[in-house]
């Protein structure tokens, strides 16, 4: 019994710390697995947490980043009507629905929004957050 005790912590650890190590770009994996393991705790104990990690790390790492041009355009249009959100904002998170989204002409599959005095890029279909413009 102890050993899974130690086992499981050393593993969530494990999980999150290694993505984060890999590249300064893993905000959706690092918060994936972060989430993950909360909620996995949540519903199932320990090891909930152990499976909600990785399930988590997982599903954060699939969120690619917007291309350049993307970024681009977004960077170039004003700030005004920002919007503001108890919620924290981060990549793999979904925005509110009451947030306004202003579609990417160049590339609908993309869209932004001024939140928190933040530009965000996000997938319109799910409100998700794909990258925050600092």
């Amino acid at each position: 019994m102890s050993t899974k005790i130690l086992l499981v912590p050393a593993l969530a650890v494990g999980l999150m710390a290694a993505p984060a190590m890999a590249n300064d770009n893993n905000d959706g994996a690092v918060t994936g697995a972060a989430g993950g393991a909360v909620t996995g705790a949540i519903v199932g104990g320990p090891v909930g947490a152990a499976v909600g990690g990785a399930v988590g790390l997982i599903a954060g790492a699939a969120i690619s980043p917007p291309p350049q041009q993307v970024v681009t355009y977004v960077q170039q249009q004003p700030m005004a009507d920002t919007v503001v959100v108890r919620e924290r904002i981060a990549v793999g998170r979904p925005l509110p629905r009451t947030v306004a989204l202003t579609p990417i002409p160049e590339n609908p599959t993309y869209a932004y929004a001024v939140v928190n005095h933040q530009r965000v890029i996000v997938d319109p279909k799910t409100y998700t957050v794909v990258q925050v413009i600092r």
